[in-house]
């Protein structure tokens, strides 16, 4: 028998997550772990950076289109 068949006749799944989850014990604690380290991470600067260049793009198209629709 191949490792395949064996394998589906151990772990009868349903929608795929409980055979998945008895076969990986750990992983959702490493990936609840994993998930809080990147949340303490701080947001990078240059990304923070961005973001308000971002905004300020959006306001003045938005201002653009305001005076726009008045001059109409």
């Amino acid at each position: 028998m191949d490792q395949m068949t064996e394998h589906s006749k151990k772990a009868p799944a349903s929608n795929g997550l409980p055979g998945m989850a008895a076969l990986h014990p750990g992983v959702s604690a490493q990936l609840r772990e994993y998930y809080q380290s990147v949340q303490e991470e701080g947001i990078p600067e240059r990304f923070l950076q961005l973001l308000e260049r971002l905004d300020v793009a959006e306001r003045q198209a938005s201002e653009d289109t305001r005076i726009k629709d008045t001059a109409r």
